[in-house]
């Protein structure tokens, strides 16, 4: 028989399957369409009755990813009202068990929890009550406009922070202890979850996949981002006239604007902090507003804000490659270019030299793939771990190593996402159809160990033994590995 359960709202039916109860599309809060769209999260409508909770529901308004991008990188777009909802995962017959919490990644502009590779029967399998959310993307998530709430995004996230804390129990998971884990936007997210006042107690251990602490901007510069994408579509930097706007000219106005910032990252005309926290293929993302976002996360984890929160955190080796190989990009780029890369990018004296000298059989895509790999990613999750460490927090880290054989993309962003939620079988573009099993089923077991007790197997990393999970085939623990590189970023 179908499960059904009593959540905020009312009851729900979802589907059982090979002992596995999934509750797909439940929302957590109401409809934020029309004016609401750009107001706070609002308590869910409730309902009469059984709501069917067996098929994904719709998603935050976005646009596919575009050529070449789609070949290798899967989109869920389904427009419509109930996007912010939740989608759980769970044993049955579960009783206080873990729970760990996804956010999706994206760039802050695309995702869903609905992506086949999120599938999160295998945590359910393993004991595990798994629980995805959507939240508020691009505009209606992160843009600064008069007489909106900041950081609606993020607001979203603990309001489905929330929805776990009071209903998880009905799936058989333990509000008490939970892990949220997230990557790329998502593992930005869950970084900056960690230093925001209002996520404190709502979660208990925090997972950072290609993530840092640092993808945050300054409220002025955020501001001028909005402006030029108010002008786009010809009104004022206002809730009330994007209210009125239909959501794909509003994405379609943010894709005009990131574009734009691309072709041109002057920081007297977007801010510095656009170009910085954005990694430089981000226009809109969480803005310090002295409220959700108090400060830089970075510096507030160092400073204590999640110490007693045990932190797993890692990146994959070639994450750049993503952005640079399927392009062409990375195949135009000369040695003559290197130094004027050097000099648009700000990148410390001596990086040239040190990257080739290491590498004498890279060619320059190459070299920039591994620096800007570094630069955006590997630095960043690097300081983290290390302030958090300092402030007496628990540290664990991973890096993927494993190369995928699809386009020359090397062990890139985002290959990671199939192996820690053991779904290859279900169409992992990315890895490729020979991807090896049991790495998956290592990786997974880690993730699993780690929501489960706080130890996802290795040595926990300081800087007097700064251990690193390898994943490969082989995999092994490797002490600093490529260091004389990450110290050439600080």
């Amino acid at each position: 028989m179908d499960p059904v359960v009593r959540v905020s709202g009312g009851l729900v039916r979802g589907v059982q399957r090979d002992g596995v109860n999934r509750f797909l599309g439940i929302p957590y809060a109401a409809p934020a369409v029309g004016a609401d769209r750009y107001r706070a999260p609002r308590p869910v409508v409730p309902w009469e009755g059984e709501r069917a909770a067996t098929e994904h529901g719709a998603t935050a308004a976005q646009s596919a990813y575009p050529a070449p991008m789609d070949t290798v990188l899967p989109s869920s777009v389904d427009p419509g009202d109930d996007y912010l909802s939740v989608s759980v995962w769970a044993p049955e017959g579960a009783r206080s068990l873990p729970v760990m919490v996804w956010i999706h990644g994206g760039a802050f502009v695309r995702g869903a929890s609905s992506v086949a590779t999120y599938d999160g029967t295998a945590f359910a399998r393993d004991g595990v009550v798994l629980v995805g959310i959507n939240y508020r993307l691009g505009v209606p998530g992160f843009a600064v406009l008069e007489r909106a709430p900041t950081n609606l995004g993020l607001r979203d996230q603990v309001a489905a922070l929330e929805w776990v804390r009071d209903n998880v129990a009905a799936f058989g998971g333990n509000p008490d202890d939970v892990t949220v884990f997230g990557e790329s936007a998502g593992g930005m997210s869950v970084a900056t979850l960690m230093a925001s006042p209002a996520a404190e107690g709502l979660f208990h251990r925090a997972v950072v996949q290609s993530g840092g602490g640092t993808a945050v901007c300054a409220l002025e510069d955020a501001r001028k981002v909005s402006a030029a994408i108010a002008a786009h579509l010809g009104v004022p930097a206002t809730a009330e006239a994007f209210a009125e706007l239909d959501p794909e000219a509003v994405v379609a106005a943010q894709t005009a604007i990131g574009l734009a910032i691309q072709a041109d990252p002057d920081p007297a005309r977007w801010g510095a902090s656009v170009l910085r926290g954005g990694l430089g293929i981000m226009s809109l993302f969480p803005v310090v507003d002295g409220d959700i976002v108090p400060g830089v996360p970075e510096e507030r984890i160092a400073q204590g804000a999640a110490a007693g929160i045990p932190l797993l955190i890692g990146t994959t080796r070639d994450e750049f490659r993503l952005f640079l190989v399927p392009t062409g990009v990375a195949g135009g780029i000369t040695r003559e270019m290197l130094p004027v890369l050097a000099a648009r990018y700000g990148w410390p004296e001596g990086a040239v030299e040190t990257y080739a000298g290491g590498r004498p059989d890279a060619s320059p895509g190459d070299l920039v793939c591994a620096m800007l790999t570094d630069a955006a990613f590997r630095a960043p999750s690097a300081r983290l771990a290390a302030g958090h460490h300092a402030a007496g927090g628990a540290v664990q880290v991973y890096e993927l190593d494993w190369e995928t054989p699809v386009a020359a993309l090397g062990a890139c962003h985002a290959l990671e996402l199939a192996f820690v939620f053991d779904s290859l079988a279900r169409g992992a573009l990315m890895a490729g159809e020979e991807a090896p099993q049991e790495l998956a089923e290592q990786m997974h077991r880690a993730w699993v160990a780690f929501g489960r007790d706080g130890d996802a197997g290795w040595p926990r990393w300081s800087p007097e033994q700064p251990a690193v999970m390898v994943f490969d085939v082989p995999s092994g623990v490797v002490e600093g590995p490529r260091a004389e590189e990450l110290a050439v970023w600080g």
